[in-house]
């Protein structure tokens, strides 16, 4: 049981801006256009001023961006 709760606390690891920023090496006005285009993984609402970003859904966009080219 223990291990299945592990995992999923894995799966669902939100990350916020600075960490993204790391990640995919883009600038927050960059990001804000894909997402409103589709084109990028949505943020989700952490609280009244604040977002993240499900690092698994981050993840998974980087390997269809990198099986792209």
């Amino acid at each position: 049981m223990k291990k299945q709760i592990t995992e999923t606390r894995d799966t669902l690891r939100v990350i916020r801006f600075p960490e993204l920023f790391k990640k995919v090496g883009l600038c927050r006005s960059q990001i804000w256009r894909l997402e409103r285009s589709g084109d990028f993984v949505k943020s989700i609402p952490l609280g009244k001023n604040s977002k993240g970003w499900l690092e698994s859904d981050v993840d998974a966009w980087l390997l269809t961006r990198r099986n792209r080219g």
